[in-house]
Order: C-alpha cells, then sequence, then structure tokens
C-alpha cells in the first residue's frame, strides 16, 4: 500500500502544495516504521488508515483508472519484449530446407513440391493424399507438440478446382484463406505456413504441397484437399554474443539481406540463416569427394489430363560434393562444428556414388563460384556462408560474399516444435 501511494504521490509531485506533500510523506514514515518496528496488527492497521485518509485528501483521482492501469503494464511490457528482441533474443523461424538436416524448414505429406525419382514414388504420394486420416486423441495432441497440424476440404458437389488465394493475416501468423471449388468458395481458418517450394508464380503454396491443379475435377464426397504440415523450426537468434566476440567459422548465423547486390531483389528484405564457412581475406574452394545420384530440382508440377505428374530428370547436371579447402587446407570432420556436414551419412567404404536423400549430411554441393576447378577470395571484412543442404540452398555459392556488419546474430535455441531438435538438440 504505502509503495502504491509512494508511486502515485511522485506521479503527481509537482501539481501538489508542499503541505499535502509532507502530510502523505508523514503519513508512509509511519507505515514504514510500524512495519520495521513489527508493530501489532491493530496498531499498523491504523497507521494504514491514517495513510488512506491523507491519499484521498490531498492526491488527484485519475479518470478511467483501470484502464490507466492496464495500459501502463502493457507498455511497459512491450517495452521489455522490444528490449529483449533487440539486444538479447529475437525470435526467428525457417522456411526452407536449406539448412536439412541441421534445421529443419515447413514440410508436408503429401508433398508435390519435391523431386520424385520415379512415377511410383509419385503414385505413392497421391495415394497418401486420398487415404490421409486426422488421428484422434492423445496421438493428436502429440502431434500438435511436434508442430503437425491437418487441412482437409471435402467437395460438397462434383466440380473442379478453381484455385486458391493467398492466405490473409498479419506478419506473424495467417487468418484465413480462400480456396475455390465447383464454383464455391471454402475457407481456411488460421492456415499454417507452407514455406516457400519452388513453383511458377500461377501457383500458390497451397495448391503446389498439395498437388492441385486448375480445372482437377474431383466428385462429390473427396477431399481435393487433404494435407498434413508440419511446422518449420522456429528458434531464437542470439543478438548478445557477437557484441564481445566475432563469428566463428562453422556457427550458424543469420544476417539480413537487404544491400547484398548479385542477390534477386525479390530476397533482399528479408533474413537468411546459413552456416559461416569463409572469413575475410580466405581463399575458398571445393575438393570433389564423391558424384552424387538422384533428381535435378524442377519449377513446379505438369498435370495431364488434371493429374499431377513429373517429368523425369536424368542424372547428368547432379554436382558432385565434398569438403571446403580454406587457404589451401581441407576442412573434415574433426573441425567444430562440421562433424556432422561431413560425416557422410550412409556411405559405405569404397562408395563413389552417393544416392541423394534431402535429410542426410553430404558435405558442399561444387557448383557456382565453387563449382569444380574454381576459387573464391573473400573480400576483407566480409563472410562467406552456405547452407547444410546445398543441393536446395540459395547462398555465397550464387550470389558471393557480403559485408559482416549484415549479421544480426546465431543461431540459439529450438523453442518450437517439440521434437528431437528441441533446445539445443539440433548442434
Amino acid at each position: 500500500m504505502r509503495k502504491h501511494v509512494r508511486t502515485i504521490l511522485n506521479h503527481q509531485r509537482d501539481i501538489l502544495a508542499p503541505k499535502a506533500i509532507a502530510e502523505i510523506e508523514s503519513a508512509m514514515q509511519k507505515v514504514k516504521d510500524a512495519i520495521a518496528t513489527k508493530a501489532e496488527k491493530a496498531a499498523l492497521e491504523k497507521q494504514m488508515e491514517n495513510l488512506e485518509q491523507g491519499a484521498n485528501k490531498w492526491l488527484k483521482p485519475y479518470p478511467n483508472a483501470a484502464w490507466r492501469e492496464n495500459i501502463e503494464v502493457l507498455l511497459v511490457a512491450l517495452t521489455v519484449a522490444l528490449g529483449i528482441r533487440t539486444f538479447f533474443l529475437q525470435p526467428f523461424k525457417i522456411p526452407t530446407g536449406s539448412m536439412q538436416p541441421t534445421l529443419f524448414g515447413v514440410r508436408s505429406v503429401p508433398d508435390f513440391s519435391h523431386p520424385f525419382r520415379s512415377k511410383q514414388e509419385m503414385d505413392e504420394q497421391v495415394k497418401i493424399r486420398d487415404e490421409m486420416k486426422i488421428p484422434s486423441g492423445l496421438e493428436r495432441v502429440k502431434q500438435w507438440f511436434q508442430g503437425i497440424s491437418y487441412i482437409t476440404l471435402t467437395a460438397k458437389e462434383d466440380g473442379a478446382f478453381e484455385g486458391a488465394d493467398e492466405p490473409v493475416g498479419f506478419k506473424i501468423f495467417n487468418i484465413y484463406q480462400k480456396v475455390h471449388f465447383g464454383g464455391e468458395t471454402y475457407t481456411i481458418w488460421f492456415p499454417p505456413d507452407y514455406g516457400s517450394p519452388q513453383h511458377p508464380p500461377t501457383q500458390t503454396d497451397l495448391e503446389v504441397r498439395a498437388g492441385l491443379g486448375r480445372g482437377q475435377f474431383f466428385h462429390k464426397g473427396e477431399n481435393f484437399v487433404n494435407l498434413q504440415v508440419t511446422a518449420g523450426d522456429h528458434l531464437f537468434v542470439n543478438r548478445l554474443t557477437y557484441n564481445f566476440r566475432p563469428p566463428e567459422r562453422g556457427e550458424i548465423v543469420v544476417f539480413e539481406t537487404h544491400g547484398i547486390e548479385r542477390l534477386d531483389v525479390s530476397q533482399q528484405n528479408t533474413f537468411y540463416i546459413k552456416r559461416l564457412v569463409g572469413l575475410g581475406g580466405e581463399t575458398l574452394s571445393l575438393q570433389q569427394d564423391y558424384e552424387m545420384a538422384g533428381m535435378l530440382p524442377h519449377l513446379g508440377l505438369v498435370f495431364l489430363d488434371g493429374v499431377p505428374s513429373l517429368q523425369n530428370y536424368e542424372m547428368p547436371g547432379m554436382p558432385p560434393v565434398g569438403h571446403l579447402v580454406v587457404n589451401g587446407r581441407s576442412l573434415t570432420a574433426s573441425t567444430p562444428h562440421f562433424e556432422n556436414l561431413y560425416s557422410f551419412s550412409s556411405v559405405a567404404p569404397g562408395t563413389k556414388v552417393l544416392q541423394y536423400h534431402e535429410n542426410h549430411y553430404y558435405g558442399h554441393a561444387l557448383q557456382g563460384e565453387l563449382a569444380p576447378g574454381h576459387d573464391f577470395q573473400v573480400c576483407p571484412d566480409c563472410f562467406f556462408v552456405m547452407g547444410d543442404n546445398t543441393m536446395n540452398s540459395l547462398d555465397s555459392r550464387y550470389w558471393g560474399d557480403f559485408p559482416q556488419t549484415k549479421v544480426i546474430g546465431k543461431s540459439f535455441f529450438v523453442y518450437w516444435p517439440i521434437t528431437g531438435r528441441f533446445g539445443l538438440g539440433y548442434r
């Protein structure tokens, strides 16, 4: 009570008469003395009553006191939150698979945005879409904590898919998304973040992941959208450490892309997360260790008679992979922060050609500035970065180095979803 009266007195001290200030301060001191001397309860209550009478007599009431107090608490909380975000920990979410399997981007089941190696695998995705059921009970609760959400839309009448609008919402979350089918509009409330799969501008992320083609026909009662979406990793970025020391090779850093000249304009107002591999003044190259087998990425689905299909790309063009060489010295699995990256998981002795799987470590792909026979000189006070999944990463191999002042912090703590990577488990 005494502290509350003191706060209001300090707010109004410049407009109160000296007599009023003196009387209130005297009453506060008597309450403080009663507490300090451990006075009897009746004596303490008497001093509290005197303080209340003095406060009611001299202090001016505030209009809308409840609103004022709530807004004051809210402003203090916002100030503290902004201070923490600016100087200590900033939330960040992984939208793409460029850092897999260290940090995961948005994934879906089925997922028609990924290149499949055969028509059989494409047919399997169609089957998954048609047969997928939403679990219930404890299993559904468990999946929620793993960041898994479901979207199911059922055709009310026979008809054709007509397209989907982009989700509508604030910057941090989606509120709703409209889907058009058979002359009707279906609304998805609070749709998940679909990530940013590669696709033509005429398609939305939902259409690509769900394998929907405009004009594709469905019968009444069929699910024309049946999708399981797993959220990308959400983490805190440590903004404090680099105020006391420079970033070290191998650390996963977050940096702003504004002003990186060789980067596409559409990507210059965002943030990237990559592994720091090259420091200012160093000469970088990649030493080839293995050939790669797999499928080349594609730019979208091809729909034949309303059924999603992919063209089968052959092996030529799949880059080899290997170790990074810095100033003539090769990095290895014993180099700090590169233990997993250069483990070449599932590689049998004597193997020369590796089969590409998105969630395995394969070192770095020899492409762009670090294609076979090429090296790159990092400018002074600049950094060179690469994603861990270099088969699917837009990084310094394509747009070069960038000023070290662009770095805002290092990856620190995965707070969502709750998986094996939760906390510091991704390291």
